[in-house]
């Protein structure tokens, strides 16, 4: 009863984000996916599940270029990630020039294809 109103909104916008970061590693990083009952186990998987989503967050922070502010989506993380492997894949398989493709002004609108527009 005693907070402000703006330090209610602060702690709400806090909760959030953290109901966010369980989502993403629930769905995306196998957060609930251990079958351990150890409990040492069970601190590695979720350290290792939450360490996953915040290396993708950081990683994708880093690629960030655009003056607009950054909005992490796991969603497009993963296909901007699968998309990057299927080409590097093409790439080899088919003996195609790496630089040739890597270099194309088109490349960023391929490998963000199937992404979530933000």
């Amino acid at each position: 009863m005693e907070l402000t109103g703006e330090q209610i909104l602060e702690y709400y916008q806090a909760r959030f984000q953290i109901e966010f970061i369980f989502r993403d590693a629930k769905q995306f990083t196998g957060l609930s996916n251990c079958q351990s009952r150890s409990c040492q186990c069970l601190d590695f998987h979720f350290n290792a599940s939450l360490i996953a989503l915040n290396l993708a967050k950081y990683e994708a922070d880093n690629r960030h270029s655009s003056p607009k502010p950054f909005v992490f989506s796991m969603t497009s993380y993963k296909r901007r990630e699968f998309n990057r492997h299927i080409l590097y894949t093409f790439i080899d398989k088919l003996d195609l020039d790496r630089n040739l493709i890597l270099n194309h002004p088109n490349l960023p609108s391929v490998l963000s294809y199937g992404t979530l527009a933000a």
